[in-house]
């Protein structure tokens, strides 16, 4: 039961050249790493030697200004040992949690935009920046996170917060979903064929017989090359049928 009263450490964020390939769980392309060492008392002095030792791979870096920053946390509750033990696995599982929800989130926007859809890129801010610079930026916030409460209600924090979006974006899609479907069936009635679309902007009310008991009017869907002979044989179809009734 060792105790591990804080985590101080300093973190170094970088964002990899495009070129750049790092082997992580799923064995993706990674944009980002975060690299962090112990801050050994002074933190600006370990900083200072872990800049220095990864500046000689400078040419796997992007060439933007955040290639390499400070990634700034504050100084954690860790608590015991065994809390972190307890914990990674349980972090692990949010992590990929998270991960769902974001990617769920993307291809939702991808959706609505439908045509623009490439405009998503443009459409995917962090509190009004583009991710890159909001990660390269990040600020704790300590309102949301204070760093007086342990790992434990952080993470509990946190999962709270992600399962609420989840279910936000549940339910946003779903009507979506709902709503785009009525205007398809909509727009199916508008414009596909005539037997299942509304005749109301071709068919007048005057021209139908309404309260008779011995006539009724009937909707027949010709198609165009076939008009002349429907013409010319429709009074034959049925001894009941009025001449010249056709229009």
């Amino acid at each position: 039961n060792t105790r591990c009263q804080h985590l101080n450490v300093v973190c170094l964020l970088l964002q990899l050249a495009p070129s750049t390939k790092v082997v992580c769980r799923s064995d993706r392309m990674s944009q980002f790493l975060i690299i962090s060492v112990p801050a050994e008392g002074n933190p600006d002095n370990a900083y200072s030697r872990l800049v220095s030792y990864i500046s000689k791979y400078s040419g796997l870096l992007a060439s933007d200004q955040h290639a390499m920053t400070r990634f700034s946390i504050p100084v954690l509750k860790v608590g015991t040992l065994d809390v972190l033990v307890g914990l990674s696995e349980e972090l692990a599982k949010l992590d990929s949690f998270t991960e769902s929800v974001t990617r769920k989130l993307v291809q939702y926007m991808g959706e609505v935009l439908e045509e623009q859809r490439h405009k998503l890129e443009d459409n995917l801010n962090v509190g009004g920046v583009p991710p890159n610079v909001y990660v390269a930026k990040f600020q704790w916030d300590c309102a949301k996170y204070p760093t007086k409460q342990t790992l434990r209600a952080l993470h509990d924090i946190l999962s709270e917060q992600v399962t609420r979006i989840e279910k936000d974006l549940r339910t946003k899609s779903s009507a979506y979903n709902s709503i785009k479907g009525t205007l398809q069936s909509i727009e199916r009635k508008q414009t596909g064929s005539l037997l299942t679309r509304n005749l109301a902007d071709i068919v007048k009310k005057q021209q139908f017989i309404l309260g008779s008991e011995y006539l009724t009017t009937l909707v027949v869907v010709v198609p165009k090359p076939l008009y002349g002979e429907w013409k010319a044989s429709y009074e034959t179809l049925s001894d009941m049928v009025v001449p010249r009734s056709s229009e």
